[in-house]
């Protein structure tokens, strides 16, 4: 049997969670992460909400999948997240040992990507899912930020 569930269907999960970020006046990045077909834990940015520059949505999800599983280890677990991770949430992806990152839109400038082996070595990442619809929302934000 195939499953409904697919990359897209997870990453536009992610979206909704950035558009509560978006709503908030919070960069919309969302996230959820996903074991089994299940989401088992979603957030958004709350670093202006908490004042806590790490409050990034992939370190409260992965806060949150640890608290659900029992453990610190997120192995057979996938991140999605709109936005590319940063160094800091791809070196807690490294520690949680995650199995799969997929990303929306690239993030040229702090984007985790540009450094190698920074992802544990057994992690896969996919990057492109609703690329263009996770880019756009950032531009939206940013635009909104500037008037």
């Amino acid at each position: 049997m195939i499953s409904p569930y697919d990359d897209e269907y997870f990453m536009k999960q992610a979206f909704m969670e950035a558009q509560k970020a978006y709503d908030a006046g919070e960069i919309p990045v969302g996230a959820v992460i996903v074991s089994k077909n299940q989401v088992i834990a979603r957030s958004h940015n709350l670093t202006e909400r908490l004042t806590d520059v790490t409050a990034h949505a992939e370190m409260q999800a992965i806060t949150a999948a640890a608290d659900f599983l029992g453990g610190k280890y997120l192995k057979g677990c996938t991140l999605y997240v709109t936005l590319e991770p940063c160094v800091m949430c791809g070196g807690a992806l490294y520690w949680s040992q995650i199995d799969k990152v997929v990303f929306g839109a690239k993030d040229e400038k702090r984007g985790a990507g540009r450094y190698s082996e920074i992802y544990h070595p057994k992690t896969k990442v996919l990057s492109g899912i609703m690329e263009q619809e996770c880019g756009d929302l950032m531009k939206a934000f940013f635009q909104s930020k500037r008037k």
